[in-house]
């Protein structure tokens, strides 16, 4: 089964742009459970323009599925992490001005960095995941990091998919397939919609979970979250 986590960020950028608490993030994730995802991911940044360190210590009070926190590793998101213990954390080396993740780790570069860190997380009892391109020899290096996953960036498999889904799609399928090799689970996203994903999923071999957001609260809006949702669980377990 590829479980879907989806991202809140976008509801807590919709509620910071009142200053008030409309949309809730609590209730809404609380929400999102209901409809039937398997996940709630947030990425807090540490000017806390979406959601905010505060949200992410109270989201473990109603989040019953998989808790996934994204972002850079610096001291701050490490304590964040280290005192909230989600299920996941999923490295991302995004600038702190950056508006959204725009590259994957060099793993080889910065393979020292990523074993200290990594194995901070697991001392305390939460599942590692590295934010990588779909290139098979950064896949290859991965493991010397001693992560237990990699999300591969979807973005090019998403710009291309609409010219040519086969040639956008190759890529990933061979990250992939190195990640199975190695013994490596794969979790993906940025940019999968309700467009892309069937394809996707049904062409990545070993394909754990997705974490979706942007296009995910972007189609909610004519369509409904909870009939979003279904859409995107369907299209996920659909061959």
């Amino acid at each position: 089964m590829k479980k879907l986590s989806v991202n809140i960020n976008k509801i807590a950028t919709l509620r910071n742009a009142r200053g008030g608490d409309q949309p809730n993030v609590i209730d809404l994730a609380r929400d999102i459970q209901a409809f039937g995802a398997q996940g709630i991911t947030v990425h807090p940044r540490p000017d806390e323009r979406h959601i905010t360190y505060e949200d992410v210590t109270e989201l473990p009070s109603v989040i019953t599925t998989e808790f996934n926190v994204e972002g850079n590793p610096i001291p701050k998101f490490i304590d964040l992490v280290c005192k909230v213990k989600p299920t996941q954390v999923t490295l991302v080396p995004d600038a702190p001005d950056a508006i959204t993740s725009n590259a994957g780790w060099d793993t080889v570069a910065h393979r020292s960095f990523l074993q200290e860190v990594i194995q901070e997380f697991k001392l305390n009892g939460i599942r590692t995941s590295i934010f990588l391109d779909p290139d098979v020899a950064q896949v290859e290096a991965a493991i010397a990091t001693g992560t237990d996953r990699i999300e591969l960036y979807t973005e090019s498999y998403a710009e291309y998919f609409v010219k040519n889904p086969e040639k956008a799609i190759a890529p990933f399928v061979d990250a992939a397939k190195k990640a199975k090799e190695v013994g490596i689970g794969l979790n993906a996203g940025h940019d999968l919609s309700l467009e892309n994903i069937q394809f996707f999923a049904q062409n990545i071999p070993g394909l754990l979970e997705v974490s979706i957001g942007h296009a995910l609260i972007c189609e909610s809006l004519y369509y409904g979250l909870e009939n979003v949702i279904n859409q995107y669980i369907s299209k996920l377990s659909n061959p």
